[in-house]
């Protein structure tokens, strides 16, 4: 018997296509896992958001103006309060009043989450029942 061990010129020559049969099988697997993982992610709770207002200030006199800066300091007005038990006392005395006055906290954009809520926590202490918050209505590019 004889046998031919050497090869053959045909077989000698180089394949330079790709094959993208695998490339096709991976994408086809992919685009499964999405179809069925994207309904998962996007469920939710379903809720009622608040809507976006803008509201026209109503200056009044007895409204409190309280004032936080970009270091934390809070102000009554135009004068500094000490500390959050002075604001809590002050906040008090007006707590009583009827029609209780509406506070007005105005936060300087580069003040920290913490000292806002500092003031809207002496605020519930001292039982204030409407508190708003002033902004600035962002400027419109032309």
């Amino acid at each position: 018997m004889a046998m031919n061990v050497g090869s053959s010129s045909a077989e000698d020559e180089v394949v330079s296509t790709i094959n993208t049969t695998p490339l096709v099988d991976v994408m086809l697997v992919l685009l499964i896992i999405f179809l069925i993982t994207v309904p998962v992610v996007t469920q939710s709770i379903a809720l009622n958001l608040p809507k976006e207002t803008n509201v026209v200030r109503i200056t009044k006199p007895e409204n409190i103006e309280i004032s936080v800066n970009k270091d934390g300091e809070v102000y009554w007005g135009t004068k500094q309060v000490p500390d959050m038990e002075e604001l809590v006392k002050r906040l008090g005395k007006e707590s009583v009043k009827n029609p209780q006055p509406e506070v007005h906290i105005r936060g300087d954009d580069k003040s920290r989450y913490e000292s806002v809520g500092r003031v809207v926590f002496a605020c519930q202490r001292a039982g204030i029942m409407r508190i708003s918050f002033v902004t600035q209505p962002p400027e419109r590019g032309g």
